[in-house]
């Protein structure tokens, strides 16, 4: 929601902002605008009569500019789905043959003796 609000100089902007995010369900809020008269809120069950009239009894006149749902600026920024590549990718696995020539012959014990 943006909220525009009569303020005089940065103390008012700094009240301002401390009233708006000590508010239930407030995440995150920003001025907004040329002169920074607006304040920017985003939330989840923000209360925007609530918001309004906290801004008027503390800095000065507060009127509601507009209210929009979190969810339609969610679905402006959708995402391409990424093309699949058309074959898919195996890595390739060297076996290396080892050469084999014989076999060596057992010739019984090692000891002439016996």
């Amino acid at each position: 929601m943006v909220v525009k609000v009569t303020m005089n100089g940065d103390k008012g902007r700094s009240k301002a902002l401390k009233i708006a995010v000590g508010l239930s369900g407030v995440e995150s809020a920003s001025l907004k605008g040329d002169d920074k008269s607006q304040i920017e809120v985003t939330g989840d069950g923000v209360d925007a009569v609530k918001l309004t009239s906290l801004l008027r009894k503390s800095v000065g006149h507060a009127e509601l500019v507009s209210v929009a749902d979190a969810g339609e600026k969610k679905e402006e920024k959708k995402e391409e789905p990424k093309p699949e590549p058309s074959t898919p990718y195996y890595p390739q696995y060297y076996y290396q043959p080892v050469a084999w020539y014989g076999y060596v012959e057992d010739r019984g014990p090692s000891c002439s003796i016996m």
